[in-house]
């Protein structure tokens, strides 16, 4: 899961550089800085936009 590329968990689809997602995650308790591309890898689970818009419409 470290190096695994991340992705949409509705569709299965690969997630690239400058694509709008939607993350869903808990708000951390914690402060402080941190990378944050790997702190959404870690903590959030993707969703891409074409499934975000589907569930809204």
């Amino acid at each position: 899961m470290l190096w695994e590329k991340p992705k949409c968990i509705k569709c299965d689809k690969e997630i690239k550089g400058e694509d709008m997602v939607f993350v869903k995650m808990r708000y951390p308790k914690r402060k402080g800085f941190t990378e944050i591309k790997a702190y959404l890898r870690n903590a959030g689970k993707f969703i891409c936009e074409d499934c975000f818009e589907h569930k809204n419409t």
